[in-house]
């Protein structure tokens, strides 16, 4: 117990580490007080737990039997008829219990806590909004780049030395800079609207001729102006993650319960688009003199040829419709295609936070009977060989656990298999372990690996007797 939660925090605390590290270019030089500091690594911390608990047991694990191995406390237990599946019991029972919590934890807690980190980040720039802006560099707001030379006043709202450039929408690079000599930011936590009111500046503008010999010239309008003020949409703000899905979705603030309510609207607003678009296909193809052939029918059989019933002028509208209708069809279905793909990606996402939550209760399990029976086996323990089969089995698990989900979330494989493809892969090595383990067998068996060879050495060189 003593082992795992030293394990536990100093592995917790590394990972915080490296959270800060990836949220670095979000808390330097942008005047945050230590309170938002805190809160924003307490919201954060939670999506660390089930990267840590797994490999808190493994490693605990691996350094606890190790030690009893090392100093052949396993050999006096077994000497007195107690087996290793005996010595395991009482901390299975102990897995079991920190497995539940765990499902509570990846259920309850996590969800909440992604709710709380996403919104705490996004409206950040509500609370307190020359967060968005630093001093001396472009920062990317919106369609806006924004430079300032100089913040001041209490809340850092007052800006000197103003420089604004306005990106096009269509793509094609910055068309618009706006200087101002200085500004004031204005926000209220009410609106979701940033103002940036701006004082004795300029405006530049370049203009797009019609006629494309004309833009080698490269014209642009001038304007002055004694004040302006610049609507900046918050929900711009601070959009930049290292996870996009947890910002673009909200699979991972959803419980069990919630999830299966989504997923189930999801799959039923799906099969009644495509419903939808199989009919709407089928109403959308027209036909030119349609009466003219439903007449003919009627009054004699159909010909062999059934184009010979129609004129020349009619023959050209039939084949210039029937080719606007296969274009149209055509672009119709590959922007049905894109959509329910997309749709279809969304809902693996919601199935992969569904299983996520089950899975980290397996992997608790899993980890533990690698770890016990690895340690027993390898028979050292501490700081050293432990935690090089720590890490090399927890970045495999972590590799083909992170492998498996990209795959299934572009429709590669099925959720499910993408969530479990880890445990199954790794599942064969626990049960391998544990019984080699539970009947002193090495970790590997030279005599089987040397074999071959010391057949091949006596055929070569045959003994003289």
């Amino acid at each position: 117990m003593t082992t795992f939660t030293t394990v536990f925090v100093i592995l917790f605390f590394i990972f915080i580490l490296q959270t800060v590290w990836l949220f670095i270019s979000e808390l330097a030089g942008k005047d945050l007080d230590l309170l938002m500091i805190i809160k924003f690594l307490a919201f954060s911390m939670p999506r660390i737990v089930p990267l840590v608990l797994p490999l808190s047991i493994l490693l605990s694990s691996i350094m606890t039997f190790g030690n009893l191995a090392e100093n052949y406390e396993f050999a006096a237990m077994k000497s007195s008829g107690i087996s290793l599946q005996r010595a395991m019991r009482s901390l299975t029972v102990f897995i079991v219990l920190l497995s539940i919590v765990a499902f509570f934890f990846s259920n309850n807690v996590i969800p909440y806590a992604e709710y709380k980190f996403i919104n705490f980040r996004k409206n950040i720039a509500q609370v307190k909004p020359a967060l968005a802006i630093t001093e001396g560099q472009f920062n990317d707001v919106g369609f806006y780049n924004i430079k300032v030379n100089k913040k001041s006043g209490a809340e850092g709202n007052t800006l000197t030395g103003i420089t604004i450039h306005k990106k096009s929408k269509i793509g094609d690079g910055s068309k618009t800079v706006i200087k101002a000599k200085d500004g004031e930011l204005i926000s209220s936590e009410e609106s979701s609207i940033l103002q940036l009111v701006l004082n004795n500046g300029y405006y530049y503008e370049d203009i797009v001729p019609k006629k494309y010999e004309d833009r080698s010239k490269m014209p642009f309008a001038k304007s002055s102006f004694k004040k302006q003020i610049i609507n900046i949409d918050l929900s711009e703000l601070n959009n930049v993650d290292v996870n996009d899905e947890s910002v673009a979705n909200t699979n991972t603030m959803l419980t069990v319960n919630e999830l299966n309510y989504t997923l189930d609207s999801l799959n039923k607003n799906m099969k009644t688009d495509i419903i939808s678009f199989t009919e709407n296909s089928n109403s959308r193809i027209a036909f030119p003199a349609k009466k003219q052939l439903i007449a003919s029918a009627k009054s004699k059989p159909l010909p062999n040829n059934i184009l010979s019933l129609f004129t020349n002028q009619q023959k050209s509208d039939i084949l210039k419709i029937a080719s606007s209708n296969v274009a149209s069809t055509t672009y119709s279905i590959d922007t049905s295609k894109t959509d329910f793909f997309n749709k279809q990606k969304n809902i693996n996402r919601h199935l992969l936070a569904y299983y996520d939550k089950f899975v980290i209760v397996f992997a608790c399990f899993l980890m533990f009977f690698i770890g016990a029976p690895l340690g027993a086996i390898i028979r050292k323990g501490g700081l050293g060989l432990p935690i090089v089969f720590a890490v090399l089995i927890f970045i495999t698990f972590h590799f083909i656990n992170t492998f498996g989900k990209r795959i299934a979330q572009e429709n590669g494989m099925t959720p499910f298999m993408g969530a479990w493809l880890s445990s199954i892969i790794l599942t064969p090595l626990a049960v391998l372990l544990t019984y080699r383990a539970t009947n002193d067998i090495g970790l590997i068996n030279m005599d089987v690996i040397l074999a071959p060879f010391q057949k091949v050495l006596k055929k070569i060189f045959p003994s003289r007797n």
